[in-house]
């Protein structure tokens, strides 16, 4: 079994982009990030930790700006928290190993997907396509993502 850590190695290597989002709880402008309109079949990580955190197969187009995930694909890779840091009440999601912070969570998803919506930073993700999965050791998440 693979565990999952906060890597100090690449923290170094994030972009200041990259560092803000998954060290400061930072938000990268909506409609910027990398991986938004991807539509690639494949696995996203935590791009500080490597642990697996989203299925190409559970994400979908919501409009907001950011990837949106209807459900984590290994949900004890993702802690949720209280967050009041704009005056109102969010859900933040962060990498349960990592600690890096990924976004939040809100309930407005598709209905007939369990009716949530994990709003993503791009930022804090990287995408690992499925051809590449089984070499970089996420074979058994391929059962996950579409073909």
């Amino acid at each position: 079994m693979t565990r999952y850590q906060k890597d100090p190695d690449a923290i170094a290597a994030l972009s200041p982009e990259e560092y803000y989002v998954t060290q400061e709880a930072g938000t990268e402008r909506p409609g910027t990030g990398k991986l938004l309109y991807n539509k690639e079949p494949g696995l996203y990580v935590d791009i500080v930790s490597g642990e697996p955190l989203f299925a190409s197969s559970d994400k979908y187009e919501s409009g907001c700006g950011w990837p949106s995930f209807t459900k984590p694909v290994e949900p004890a890779n993702v802690a949720e928290l209280q967050d009041g840091s704009l005056g109102m009440i969010r859900t933040e999601v962060r990498s349960a190993h990592g600690d890096s912070h990924l976004g939040h969570v809100f309930p407005d998803g598709p209905r007939d997907r369990g009716g949530l919506r994990y709003c993503i930073n791009s930022a804090s993700l990287r995408f690992i396509p499925r051809d590449d999965m089984e070499a970089e050791g996420y074979g058994e998440y391929l059962d996950q993502v579409e073909g």
